[in-house]
C-alpha cells in the first residue's frame, strides 16, 4: 500500500510555497512522524512528516520547486521490502520502547476563518518536564485572542518543536508528549548516539539566520530532534559567543558603557494584538470621515440613585451597581431613536441592524480589546453589570474567545476610570460611531441663576460623517445626556 505525501494546506494569504530541503531520498526507510521535507512560504517554514513507517518510493518535486497546497510531492510505500531486514537489531528494541510510552502530538488549535496564523507566545513547560492532564502547556496568540493549549494526557514533554516567537498555523504540531514518561531516557540515548548529524540538515530559516549573523554552523550544537540545529540553538550560541571573547572587545565595551550611563533602552517585539490594534486604528483614521462632537452631563441624579440603592442591589443580585449599566441602557435607547448610528457601511450599501450588540472597551495587560455584550436591549441592569464584569475578567486573564470579540454595532469606552478628562476616541471599524465617557469632576455650574458645584462629565461621540450627519450625531448625544440626567426617563421610555 502506498501513501501520498502532500504539501500542507496553505493559509488564505499564501498562494504557493517552495520545496526547501529534502531530508530523505528515494529508497530511505522512514519512521512515523519523521521530518521528510521543509516547505518554505513567505511567512513560515512547514515541516512535512511521515504519516506512518515505510520506504520513500518516489519524489516528484525536487528542492527549489514551487508547489501548491495539498499538492503531491512524494510517495511513501508502507511495505519496507528489502530495506526492513537491515536494521533488524534496532527493530527489536524500537517496539519495546514504543510499547513503554505512547507519543502524542501537541497541536495548535483550529484557528477561526478570519485568522490566518498565530504566534507561540509563552511556553509554560520545558522538554523533560512532567505534566498532568489538562495542564496548560503553551499560550498561542492570535491578533484577536490568546488560546491555551492543554495536555490531553499526563506524561512528559519530550520535544518542543516551535519555541516562543515562532509563527504557526492551525493544527500544526508544536510539541510532543510521551504518555507515561518513558520518552526522556530514549531522548538521552538518541542524543548520545547521534551528535554528529546536527548540522547536516538545517531548515531554511536556521540557514538564513546563520548566514545573516556570519556564524559557523559546525560550532553550533543542535538540541532538536536527531541533533538538528534550531533557532533557539543559534540564539543561545550568539548569547554565549560574546562572553567567550572578552579580551579583544574589552577596550571597546568600556566606552559604550560609559557613554550609556543610566540612559538605557529596551527593545521588545510588538505583540500580535498590539500590531492588530495599530493596523485597525490607522485604518479607521484613513478610511473614515471621522468627526467628534462633545457634550457634558450632570451625573448627580445617577450618583444619588446609586447611593440610595447600591446596597440593596448588591444584596439582591450579587453584583455591584456601577455606572456602565446606566451608560449601556442610555446608549441602547439612543440607538433605537437614531438607527443610522447603529448601522454600518458595506461598500455602497448601508446595513441597518435591528439588534443592539455593544462593544465595551477593556484595557488588558496585552492591550486594548473590545469584547461584545450582545442583545443589550433584552438585558436587565444586573445582567449588564454581570456581563461587563465577566468580559473584563476574561480580558484580564487572556481568556476571551473569538466569538466574544467578533461583531458589535457600537462601542463604549470609559477613559474616566484612568482619570481622562476629555478625549476624542477613534471609531472601531466597521462600526460608525464610538462614545467616550470621561472623569466625573466637580465643577461650578449655573443652575436657575445660581452657581452650584455639580459632578460633571464630558461626553465625546466620534462618528463617521459619511453616514451620520451633524444633526443626528448631536441629537444622539443630547438623548444620552437627557437620559443620564433623568434616569426615570429610561423606565418610562420618554
Amino acid at each position: 500500500m502506498t501513501t501520498n505525501i502532500k504539501v500542507p494546506v496553505l493559509p488564505e494569504s499564501v498562494a504557493d510555497a517552495t520545496v526547501a530541503t529534502w531530508h530523505v531520498k528515494v529508497g530511505d526507510t522512514v519512521s512515523r512522524d519523521q521530518n521528510l521535507v521543509d516547505i518554505e512560504t513567505d511567512k513560515v517554514v512547514l515541516e512535512v512528516v511521515a504519516p506512518e513507517d515505510g520506504v520513500i518510493a518516489s519524489i516528484s518535486e525536487e528542492e527549489g520547486a514551487t508547489v501548491l497546497g495539498e499538492q503531491v510531492i512524494a510517495v511513501l510505500s508502507a511495505s519496507a521490502g528489502d530495506a526492513a531486514p537491515a536494521p533488524a537489531a534496532q527493530t527489536n528494541s524500537a517496539p519495546a520502547a514504543a510499547a513503554d510510552a505512547k507519543v502524542i502530538d501537541i497541536k495548535v488549535p483550529v484557528l477561526p476563518e478570519s485568522v490566518a496564523d498565530a504566534t507561540v507566545s509563552t511556553w509554560h513547560v520545558q522538554p523533560g518536564q512532567s505534566v498532568s492532564r489538562d495542564e496548560n502547556l503553551v499560550d498561542i496568540e492570535t491578533d484577536k485572542v490568546v488560546l491555551e493549549v492543554v495536555a490531553p494526557e499526563s506524561g512528559v514533554i519530550t520535544e518542543v518543536v516551535h519555541p516562543e516567537g515562532d509563527t504557526v498555523l492551525g493544527e500544526q504540531v508544536i510539541a510532543k508528549l510521551s504518555v507515561g514518561g518513558a520518552a526522556p531516557a530514549a531522548t538521552n540515548s538518541a542524543s548520545t548516539e547521534e551528535p554528529a548529524q546536527s548540522n547536516d540538515a538545517l531548515s531554511p530559516s536556521v540557514r538564513r539566520m546563520i548566514a545573516e549573523k556570519g556564524l559557523d554552523a559546525s560550532q553550533i550544537k543542535g538540541t532538536g530532534k536527531g541533533g538538528r540545529v534550531t533557532k533557539e540553538d543559534v540564539e543561545n550560541f550568539m548569547k554565549q559567543a560574546p562572553a567567550a571573547k572578552p579580551a579583544p572587545t574589552a577596550q571597546k565595551s568600556e566606552p559604550v558603557v560609559a557613554l550609556a550611563g543610566d540612559r538605557t533602552e529596551k527593545r521588545v517585539p510588538m505583540t500580535r494584538l498590539r500590531k492588530r490594534v495599530a493596523e485597525r486604528l490607522l485604518e479607521a483614521k484613513q478610511s473614515t470621515a471621522m468627526l467628534t462632537t462633545f457634550n457634558e452631563v450632570n451625573m448627580k441624579p445617577i450618583m444619588d440613585l446609586r447611593k440610595q440603592y447600591k446596597d440593596i442591589f448588591e444584596e439582591r443580585h450579587g453584583t455591584r451597581l456601577g455606572f456602565m449599566s446606566f451608560y449601556v441602557k442610555a446608549v441602547v435607547e439612543a440607538l433605537k431613536r437614531f438607527p443610522a448610528v447603529n448601522a454600518s457601511i458595506d461598500g455602497d450599501d448601508i446595513v441597518y441592524h435591528n439588534y443592539f450588540d455593544v462593544s465595551i472597551a477593556v484595557s488588558t495587560p496585552r492591550g486594548l480589546v473590545t469584547p461584545v455584550l450582545r442583545d443589550c436591549d433584552k438585558l436587565s441592569v444586573a445582567e449588564i453589570e454581570n456581563g461587563i464584569k465577566a468580559l473584563a475578567i476574561k480580558g484580564r486573564d487572556g481568556k476571551l474567545t473569538v466569538e466574544e470579540m467578533t461583531g458589535g454595532n457600537f462601542t463604549i469606552t470609559n477613559g474616566g476610570v484612568f482619570g481622562s478628562l476629555l478625549s476624542t476616541p477613534i471609531i472601531n471599524p466597521p462600526q460608525t460611531a464610538i462614545l467616550g465617557m470621561h472623569k466625573i469632576q466637580d465643577r461650578p455650574m449655573a443652575v436657575n441663576g445660581k452657581v452650584e458645584i455639580l459632578p460633571m462629565m464630558y461626553l465625546a461621540l466620534s462618528y463617521d460623517h459619511r453616514l451620520i450627519d451633524g444633526k443626528e450625531s448631536v441629537g444622539f448625544l443630547v438623548t444620552i445626556k437627557e437620559l443620564l440626567e433623568d434616569p426615570t426617563r429610561l423606565l418610562l421610555d420618554v
